[in-house]
């Protein structure tokens, strides 16, 4: 698929992308990020945005000294910090005159045919409604998902199920390395990116990592679950540095840029 050409795109931001590590905002790239994507949909590109950090901020609004353990206190962590995010989204998107939706997802949403549907409806009248869906877990109400670190993953699998929903062409996950590398960059200085990849398998998903940051719970290994959830269902994935959000321009103006997830033609 040549990337110019998705109209439909899923952009997962995740919580070490969008945060300090104190927690709070980091309020540069998110006005970047936000300026980014309201260039792209103005161009005629469909923007759904699921995006990580409720916990995390609601942590640095508190101004506690690291993510609670105990879960009253990170779903309330989660209640604080979901208002902040969905704030700062709705009054960053309005300079540029677009409207945002608040859309909070649970993993019985989804596993329920009848709740599922709802979902895939509101998500496709919304865009009707030429509005930028902004896409979260429900942490305030569920527990297994921030048991798990997030049973989505850190929201990477639920950016891949939204995309299997809404029918995507593309997506797109920011994060805070450069792509997929066939070994950790952080501890070997011969660690090479690998710019494409056309299957998931478990070699693969052994050259991944697993650790996050302190205040996220994602790792390069629930990116690869998510990018295979998406490619088993035909939505190429993109793994890219969101430390510059302006490396989505150069993914959409044909430039080699991260790791691309592509579907195999043979």
């Amino acid at each position: 698929m040549n990337l110019k050409d998705s109209k439909r795109i899923v952009v997962k931001i995740g919580t070490s992308t969008l945060t300090h590590s104190t927690g709070r905002i980091n309020i540069r790239r998110m006005e970047s990020l936000v300026k980014v994507l309201s260039d792209l949909k103005n161009s005629g590109k469909e923007i759904l945005l699921v995006t990580s950090g409720a916990i995390g901020v609601g942590v640095g609004k508190l101004k506690l000294d690291g993510r609670p353990s105990d879960m009253p206190s990170k779903q309330a962590c989660a209640a604080i910090g979901q208002c902040e995010l969905m704030y700062m989204y709705d009054g960053y998107f309005s300079e540029y005159e677009h409207i945002v939706a608040q859309v909070l997802l649970t993993r019985d949403v989804i596993a329920n045919d009848g709740l599922k549907r709802n979902v895939v409806n509101t998500l496709n009248r919304l865009l009707e409604y030429d509005t930028i869906p902004i896409i979260n877990e429900n942490d305030t109400v569920s527990c297994e998902e921030i048991d798990m670190g997030g049973t989505f993953g850190e929201n990477d699998t639920l950016s891949a199920i939204v995309s299997v929903l809404v029918n995507a062409d593309l997506l797109v996950i920011l994060t805070d390395i450069d792509g997929l590398y066939d070994k950790d960059p952080r501890l070997n200085n011969d660690a090479k990116l690998l710019p494409l990849v056309n299957k998931i398998d478990d070699e693969l998903l052994a050259c991944a990592g697993c650790a996050g940051s302190d205040l996220g719970t994602g790792g390069m290994q629930t990116k690869l679950h998510a990018a295979k959830i998406a490619l088993d269902a035909g939505v190429e994935t993109i793994i890219i540095n969101g430390d510059r959000p302006e490396n989505l321009y150069d993914l959409f103006d044909g430039k080699e840029i991260g790791t691309h997830f592509a579907i195999d033609k043979v």
